[in-house]
């Protein structure tokens, strides 16, 4: 049997255990996730599996993703019952460079698939999101995304470069300036909020409803 390592999540992996836009579902190779609690006894295993791609959702990846299910649930490993989570939790919490004090995660990789897996021990909540990806799609993604965000002028002047999942606060001229999340999707494309733009096409915007934004 092969002896997963669960591995806490490092920069902005956090970001990729939460639903994200059928874009960037699509670069970084999301098969699916699995969303499970312990029940009320914290005993138990309810899941539920949600498909993003059915043609990636193989006989190769379902092997490799049952065995990394099978591996943690087993005695005294975190998926084995609720306390075993919490005490996983609690044990490792300080090197998780991603918590919230309620929720922890970790990543586990096989040969071919990385799966980023959400952790949150409280009884009545689920308490495992676990995101399925091609491993070599994800990581492509995450190297370029660490380059960052880049914002310029409708001159293509460069104005600051933001950490993907940054956000950006937008002023206008008779409004309530506005507070937007910002995902990378490539070297001249982002998610603002919801939509999605060529950065010189949001400058241009910009400019011509007279607004401002900058990094918060």
């Amino acid at each position: 049997m092969m002896d997963y390592k669960a591995i806490p999540l490092k920069g902005a992996e956090y970001l990729y255990t939460y639903r994200n836009s059928q874009q960037i579902s699509g670069q970084t190779g999301l098969i699916g996730y699995l969303r499970a609690d312990f029940g009320s006894s914290g005993n138990g295993f309810f899941n539920t599996w949600n498909e993003f791609r059915a043609d990636y959702n193989t006989d190769e990846f379902k092997e490799e993703f049952y065995a990394v299910i099978d591996y943690f649930r087993e005695k005294n490993r975190f998926l084995h019952k609720r306390r075993d989570m919490e005490n996983f939790c609690y044990e490792v919490g300080n090197t998780f460079e991603y918590s919230n004090g309620r929720e922890y995660g970790v990543r586990v990789d096989t040969e071919h698939y990385a799966f980023l897996m959400r952790l949150n021990p409280y009884k009545g909540e689920y308490n495992l999101y676990c995101y399925c990806y091609r491993k070599d799609w994800l990581d492509s993604h995450l190297e370029w995304a660490k380059k960052g965000i880049r914002f310029i002028d409708s001159g293509y002047n460069n104005l600051f470069i933001l950490p993907d999942g940054g956000t950006i606060q937008i002023s206008y001229l008779n409004d309530t300036p506005k507070q937007r999340v910002c995902r990378y999707i490539d070297p001249c494309h982002v998610e603002i909020g919801n939509n999605l733009y060529h950065i010189c096409e949001f400058a241009e915007r910009m400019e011509n409803i007279g607004a401002t934004y900058k990094p918060v």
